[in-house]
């Protein structure tokens, strides 16, 4: 008999779309910084041909999808994920590129706009 899941554990493995880092579920199989002016992603996605991999903008979310069909072992490998980032980007300029199992995207920075959101004081 399958345990139910206890609602932590739920939200621990789920794929929260603002988190950038941290540990917990898949947390290791990406690496996000800025740096001259934009995000730079990188996924480990080995195992996967190019091919395979969709990226895709969606009113502030970068989503990455992947899926790997073995037909010797009728397995089917997949991967997804949802990325939101705190700055405005530039999607027209938005690029990717998958080397030796490594997918990399650049998100160019908007400086125009500033941060998103509303800057929330903190007291004490």
């Amino acid at each position: 008999m399958i345990e139910p899941m206890t609602p932590s554990l739920w939200r621990q493995r789920s794929d929260l779309p603002s988190r950038l880092f941290g540990e917990g579920f898949g947390a290791d199989d990406y690496e996000l910084y800025e740096e001259e002016g934009e995000f730079v992603l990188a996924i480990d996605l080995p195992g996967f041909d190019r091919e395979e991999i969709t990226v895709t903008w969606d009113d502030g979310l970068l989503n990455v999808g992947a899926e790997h069909v073995d037909d010797e072992r009728n397995r089917t490998k997949t991967y997804h994920r949802r990325f939101r980032f705190p700055k405005e980007v530039e999607e027209d300029e938005i690029g990717a590129e998958y080397v030796n199992g490594v997918l990399e995207v650049h998100l160019p920075i908007d400086e125009s706009l500033g941060l998103s959101g509303q800057e929330i004081p903190i007291e004490g």
